[in-house]
């Protein structure tokens, strides 16, 4: 069974930086391809980046709004997967979600609905 476990949430300045965990347990993180979604109040939860399985090439996926300050990342060895956001901005705040799908295919990667497995999230909160 895959259970995710988000951390590094927290209150930042605008132009700040954070930097995101999800610990997988059960299974290896190498093997799913890994995504991170946010959802903000009142609004539907939304893609922001994403990494593919090892085995189809370990590509990585942005959603244009973070493109260039947002970067994912995999440990392996430590069964992670890390989301590094710099200039942040008040628009980023959100709670965001670590997501794994084993089977996903590249042209549902931005869709929430086709993750199986979700973590419980992490409060972003990006305020002067």
């Amino acid at each position: 069974q895959v259970q995710l476990a988000e951390s590094g949430g927290g209150l930042v300045q605008p132009g700040g930086s954070l930097r995101l965990a999800c610990v997988m347990s059960g299974r290896s993180v190498r093997d799913y391809t890994m995504g991170w979604f946010r959802q903000a109040p009142g609004k539907e939860r939304e893609f922001v980046t994403a990494i593919r399985r090892a085995a189809t090439g370990s590509s990585t996926h942005y959603a244009d709004s973070v493109k260039g300050r947002f970067t994912i990342s995999r440990d392996n060895a430590k069964n992670t997967v890390y989301l590094q956001m710099n200039s942040l901005k008040p628009e980023d705040t959100a709670v965001y979600y670590c997501s794994a799908d084993q089977t996903m295919i590249l042209s549902s990667i931005r869709m929430p609905e086709q993750y199986d497995y979700w973590g419980q999230g992490t409060q972003v909160t990006v305020s002067s």
